[in-house]
């Protein structure tokens, strides 16, 4: 890591920095590997509450792309925190990386 850090003003910007956060710096390869072939995904969220989420690529089937936003969509409801009160899911969109967004009704996914 302490020589990752001279390139820090060049993989910053790009999100390309290790980080132990987010599971890219490792003294165990062989599990990350592991988890990285087992469909291991990361999500981010914003300060407004939104997630992001890869949930496919344009090339894959019609079928995968709807297994993927329901498994994502079912494990945030799982981990739903129990002192949340109302509805957790308001909205969805799904979208590719430059395109417009398609807005998908939370009750049609479950």
């Amino acid at each position: 890591m302490g020589e990752l850090g001279k390139l820090g003003k060049i993989l910053g910007p790009k999100g390309l920095m290790p980080n132990a956060k987010t599971g890219t710096v490792t003294t165990d390869i062989e599990k990350a590997v592991k988890e990285i072939k087992a469909g291991k995904v990361e999500y981010r969220v914003d300060k407004t509450g939104n997630i992001q989420v890869i949930v496919g690529k344009a090339s894959f089937e019609n079928e995968k792309l709807v297994e993927n936003v329901k498994t994502v969509y079912n494990l945030l409801l799982k981990l739903k925190p129990a002192t949340v009160k109302g509805v957790y899911v308001k909205n969805i969109a799904i979208t590719t990386t430059m395109g417009p967004g398609i807005k998908i009704a939370p009750e049609t996914i479950a």
